[in-house]
């Protein structure tokens, strides 16, 4: 009888607990997994696998490889993986590294038109063949991330929701994975010896902000572990009267607000004395 190891336990019961909270599949749901190769987009695939088992079908998995033909690119290991777990799936090749290439300076980031151009191909994707839910790899880490760069970078407050409806209102992105620890799916990669296909786009440009933000994260994190945490818990616990969106409040009205809640307490006294 098959057992699962404690750290997928442990796993699963966060995705779990995170498409329960923000109720990110329904029944007949046909959800495509968005497979990179890495080890995130390895783990959300196999976690999605065993809940769609555990829940007698009650939704449809498909994994999605885009190949933008970058250098060394092998998926031979990846797609013998996906027929001996009889899971369906496509490899679908599409020549962005080129137009990156191309379009980015040597030594610039190429990361935002490589999404860009990556985003296009997916949804395009899932509205031909009927999928009701992309589901991405973004773990805790990425989420917490994602919230310094845009504050410290962008000056803006904005990280990744669990669920997303995109601008077009055409797909909804899922990130089942939202609690789930970055430590925790490196060990589970180990653990299942996945065959990782490397990002030779990316990984060649050591100086990303994303790394930097990262291993400050880490060392903050050695300090007083429950930072990470504590940073996630603020994702989804925003105080918008304690901030200054002059979008959220009329700063420039809050006399008029305050006039009318004086109002209104002197004529809740006047009533309670004279209710007749």
């Amino acid at each position: 009888m098959f057992t699962h190891s404690k750290i997928e336990k442990k796993l699963l019961h966060y995705t779990g607990k995170a498409i329960s909270d923000y109720n990110m599949i329904q029944k007949g749901d046909r959800v495509m997994v968005c497979l990179s190769g890495g080890k995130d987009s390895f783990t959300l695939l196999c976690l999605l696998e065993q809940l769609r088992i555990n829940s007698n079908n009650r939704f449809e998995l498909f994994s999605f490889t885009l190949d933008q033909a970058q250098p060394g690119w092998d998926d031979s290991a990846l797609q013998a993986w996906m027929k001996e777990r009889h899971i369906a799936y496509e490899v679908l090749r599409k020549d962005t590294y080129s137009i990156v290439k191309e379009k980015i300076p040597e030594g610039k980031t190429y990361c935002s038109l490589c999404s860009r151009l990556r985003r296009g191909i997916i949804y395009n994707y899932a509205k031909e063949n009927g999928f009701t839910k992309i589901a991405l790899g973004h773990h805790r880490d990425d989420l917490v991330n994602t919230l310094l760069m845009s504050i410290l970078y962008n000056g803006e407050i904005r990280s990744m929701p669990p669920k997303l409806l995109t601008d077009d209102k055409r797909h909804i992105l899922i990130r089942p994975m939202v609690y789930c620890q970055e430590k925790d799916i490196i060990s589970y990669a180990s653990e299942q010896n996945f065959p990782i296909i490397p990002c030779t786009l990316c990984g060649s440009q050591e100086k990303l902000t994303r790394k930097k933000i990262a291993a400050l994260m880490k060392t903050l994190a050695a300090e007083n572990p429950k930072i990470p945490s504590n940073a996630l818990h603020a994702i989804g616990n925003v105080k918008p009267s304690q901030l200054m969106d002059k979008n959220l409040w009329q700063f420039k009205e809050l006399e008029k607000d305050l006039l009318s809640a004086f109002d209104a307490q002197e004529a809740l006294t006047e009533e309670l004395e004279d209710p007749f």
